[in-house]
């Protein structure tokens, strides 16, 4: 295979088949769906593509190479718009006539359209894994199916698509949500057959570029107004939770809290309203009896003990928070521990 190829891709289909001619290997094509498998001596995995009404067409791509590839996009034509979602490790895009490649991260999606005379450029890496999804939308052939919401749309978007013969150039990039990788799960993890996977496989390409353009509006606001959470907003939320979990007895503040995780202090409160249903220091009082109640139930320590080691300095502090959670002060709760034990074993 050469380093660098060039691959057209006005029918979705013909982007593998260019791909099968430059491996020299052969590829499947039934009901609307192309595929081809990576020899194994290039590396491993598969890139295939879905073809739906309305120019609309799905690239999915899955391997590991064991040398670093790079491809263009047929010059001196209208390409499609583009909506790609980086599900694993980096690659990297851009324009031919720019002298950047912009690095499209794990859990990032970008948005991006080329114009005639400056086609795309991508550059995959070796030996990390790769798992693209990209939405193909063909705007000549969508315009069809958009033009009566055009009207409603933002101005941006209504640019885009009614850019139909690529005179302008587009490029957006930021994190995608959490809704959307659910949906691309979905997608490529379909296991009906025929008519029915058909139908399934276009109504979840609808549903990603449906809340690709509802977050696209979101990302207009200020980062602190956002509603939409995002795949990687949510992994550092979860981080912040281990953290939590791993060092309570000497939990920091919340804002050198959302520091460690790499997210502002909105956001982070933000995300613990809409995953946990509550603040972060509410989440981490919660967390502290509920660690001192399984610390009563299975060590030796005492109350004083306890207290401490789940990061409260106040005894008489500790046992109010444990009263209004449980019913009963610490002390009525590790008699009650101990003299059920204590019954066990007579028994």
């Amino acid at each position: 295979m050469k380093k660098k190829i060039e691959l057209q891709d006005q029918n979705i289909h013909n982007l593998v088949i260019g791909l099968a001619e430059n491996l020299e290997v052969d590829y499947e094509e039934s009901h609307h769906e192309c595929c081809l498998r990576i020899p194994e001596e290039y590396g491993s995995g598969y890139v295939r593509s879905f073809e739906f009404d309305f120019g609309m067409g799905v690239v999915e791509a899955d391997y590991l190479l064991k040398k670093e590839f790079q491809f263009e996009l047929e010059k001196g034509v209208v390409h499609p718009l583009k909506i790609i979602f980086n599900r694993e490790a980096s690659f990297f895009h851009g324009f031919e006539k720019s002298k950047q490649l912009h690095e499209i991260r794990r859990l990032e999606n970008a948005m991006v359209a080329s114009t005639p005379a400056n086609n795309h450029l991508f550059k995959i890496p070796a030996n990390v894994p790769i798992c693209i999804f990209s939405l193909e939308i063909n705007r000549k052939l969508f315009e069809e199916k958009i033009e009566a919401f055009l009207p409603d749309m933002n101005e941006d978007l209504i640019d885009l698509f009614r850019d139909v013969n690529g005179i302008k150039q587009f490029y957006y990039k930021n994190y995608y949500s959490l809704e959307i990788s659910k949906f691309i799960s979905e997608f490529t993890e379909c296991e009906l057959t025929d008519f029915m996977k058909q139908v399934y496989l276009e109504g979840k390409a609808y549903e990603i570029l449906t809340y690709q353009l509802k977050q696209y509006l979101d990302d207009l606001n200020e980062p602190d107004k956002r509603l939409i959470l995002r795949q990687a907003t949510i992994e550092a939320i979860e981080k912040a939770v281990s953290i939590i979990e791993d060092e309570i007895e000497s939990m920091d503040n919340v804002v050198t809290l959302a520091k460690r995780v790499g997210l502002n202090q909105n956001t982070l409160q933000n995300g613990f309203q809409q995953l946990y249903k509550t603040s972060v220091n509410e989440f981490i009082r919660n967390y502290r009896i509920e660690k001192a109640k399984d610390l009563l139930e299975s060590s030796n320590l005492n109350i004083s003990e306890v207290t401490y080691k789940v990061g409260i300095n106040s005894r008489s502090y500790f046992s109010k928070l444990f009263k209004k959670k449980y019913g009963v002060n610490p002390k009525q709760y590790l008699d009650q521990v101990r003299n059920s034990e204590s019954g066990s074993r007579s028994a």
